[in-house]
């Protein structure tokens, strides 16, 4: 048992388990029905995505300067009660089942995935 931080739309690995996105907006173009068969994601858990304010400011990330900018204010919303525990839980299940998250971005030192990589990693989450 144990969690694996993906690139959404990308081959599924073998046993990677229940695939869940952790994004605000489904993929485009891809009716709802297909999002797994596709590899996109099993189930949306937008609780754990940077608020839309946010993304902005990662995308725009040039810089290392900017991206510790994005990473400091995506850690301090995670922080919060709610998303703490979402986080907490998504730790607890990797000791439990197989399971992976992840986001559409190409670049995962660029990308929320890697913080949460790091967040679940503070858990003590069992990795793949």
């Amino acid at each position: 048992m144990a969690i694996r931080i993906v690139r959404l739309g990308t081959k599924r690995s073998r046993g990677e388990g229940l695939r869940i996105g952790t994004v605000r907006r489904p993929p485009r173009g891809v009716p709802k029905n297909e999002y797994a068969s596709q590899n996109w994601y099993d189930v949306c858990l937008p609780n754990v995505a940077p608020s839309p304010e946010l993304m902005k400011i990662g995308k725009a990330a040039e810089s290392e300067k900017e991206w510790a900018t994005f990473v400091r204010k995506y850690r301090a919303e995670m922080a919060t009660s709610e998303k703490s525990r979402v986080l907490d839980l998504l730790a607890a299940l990797s000791y439990h089942a197989n399971l992976s998250v992840g986001c559409y971005c190409e670049n995962e030192h660029r990308c929320h995935r890697s913080v949460l990589r790091e967040l679940l990693a503070e858990r003590k989450a069992k990795f793949e």
